[in-house]
């Protein structure tokens, strides 16, 4: 994403959500794309609101399988977002009514 200010990607239309995510997780965004132009696996991590190095600082574990497992992850807050509604439905069921 070249075309940024100070070495920043140019994040064009995303540009605000990206700004956001910054400022919710306190880390800066990591360049998308490696070398290469590859999809680089600590910006999977970010997106994900994963602490940094929580998958990709595992020794042994290549790019692909960083890939994987973070493909394969689930993001913290849509769990914690489900389980208060699964907690919350059955809380409901259990408790009698109020009426």
């Amino acid at each position: 994403m070249p075309g940024g200010r100070g070495g920043r990607p140019d994040w064009g239309p995303y540009t605000e959500a990206v700004e956001r995510w910054e400022a919710v997780t306190g880390c800066p965004a990591p360049g998308p794309v490696d070398d290469v132009g590859r999809l680089n696996p600590p910006f999977v991590e970010w997106l994900m609101g994963l602490p940094a190095g929580w998958v990709t600082a595992v020794p042994g574990l290549s790019r692909t399988a960083q890939l994987k497992a973070l493909g394969n992850g689930v993001v913290p807050q849509q769990a914690t977002a489900a389980l208060r509604l699964l907690l919350d439905r059955h809380t409901a069921r259990a408790l009698p009514d109020a009426a």
